[in-house]
């Protein structure tokens, strides 16, 4: 059986890393593209190097040409401008639309079959352009957001409590921004509610934390943003499509009456299997939950809005 093909466009650090992880589970070929002349050939060849010592053989190539990656069974998109200290994600909204646009004009072309996955800020917005951009029916077209900032949320619960993050489940849905939603009746150690394991104040820390993990880590490195955790979430939604895996993800998903939207890209908890976003799953939220939700979608479509497509 031949193996999938994935592509990956953007060869910095989240991109390349992404490469990597998804070497490592072997979740097929994988093809690193980016304007930078060499640089996505000089990083593949690098993590092919690496693949005798670790024991896989999926085949990594770089390239600066599109007609590469054509047939892709998905193609990851994390090409854009990283923030920078004092940088809102809204800054980044002309740029970015505008390289995101061009990627996937160019991606579509070679393959009109495949999904696209968006790691590019401001992540909800992108993920719209993408779609608007690519004609590519919803299903097809998702955003990493819910997988990372849930990752986080499960460490520093893991940290807090000295437990195993295996033993950690969390939900976080809403906008990729400050406005997000940590869902603490949502979030149990081994099934134990967190509230019978944490005060209060304890929880509403590691919450405000979770909000604040992309610009904390922005802020220690000073000259760059956080590159593992995205990748390794990535490469966790992009296994659970190309192995039909069906796992339950918060996504940045198109919602069009569910939760009672209008057509806008937002995180929910997602089926991801072989047909994309195969069901949109709607939770019961309380009047709390719901409120902070819809202050995320609006200041998602206030960002939207603002677009020039």
């Amino acid at each position: 059986m031949a193996r999938k093909k994935i592509t990956i466009v953007g060869a910095g650090h989240v991109g390349a890393h992404a490469a990597l992880w998804m070497g490592l589970k072997e979740l097929g070929d994988i093809v690193l593209v980016d304007i930078v002349e060499g640089m996505p050939a000089g990083k593949a060849l690098d993590i092919k190097e690496a693949s005798p010592i670790e024991g896989f053989d999926s085949i990594i190539t770089g390239t600066n040409d599109y007609k590469d990656t054509e047939g892709s069974d998905l193609v990851v998109i994390t090409a854009g401008l990283a923030r920078k200290p004092g940088m809102s994600r809204s800054d980044l909204i002309d740029k970015n639309s505008g390289i995101v646009k061009a990627v996937v004009e160019n991606v579509v072309k070679y393959s009109p079959d495949a999904h696209l996955m968006v790691v590019t800020n401001p992540l909800d917005v992108m993920v719209y352009v993408a779609w608007k951009v690519s004609g590519l029916p919803p299903h097809r077209v998702v955003g990493m957001a819910g997988a990372l900032d849930s990752a986080r949320l499960r460490a520093f619960i893991s940290m807090e409590l000295g437990v195993s993050v295996e033993d950690v489940q969390a939900m976080v849905i809403g906008g990729h921004a400050d406005e997000m939603v940590p869902l603490k009746r949502y979030t149990t150690v081994s099934g134990i509610p967190i509230e019978q394991l944490m005060s209060e104040e304890a929880i509403q820390r590691v919450m405000d934390r979770t909000r604040n993990a992309g610009g904390e880590i922005v802020s220690l490195l000073k000259t760059g943003s956080a590159y593992y955790a995205p990748s390794a979430a990535v490469a966790e939604m992009a296994e659970s499509i190309l192995k039909d895996k069906k796992r339950i993800i918060p996504c940045a998903a198109y919602c069009d009456g569910k939760y009672g939207l209008d057509g806008v890209f937002v995180g929910v908890p997602v089926r991801l299997g072989a047909g994309g976003v195969e069901e949109i799953i709607e939770i019961e939220l309380n009047e709390e939950e719901r409120a902070l939700f819809d202050n995320s979608v609006k200041a998602i479509k206030g960002l939207v809005a603002e677009l020039n497509l």
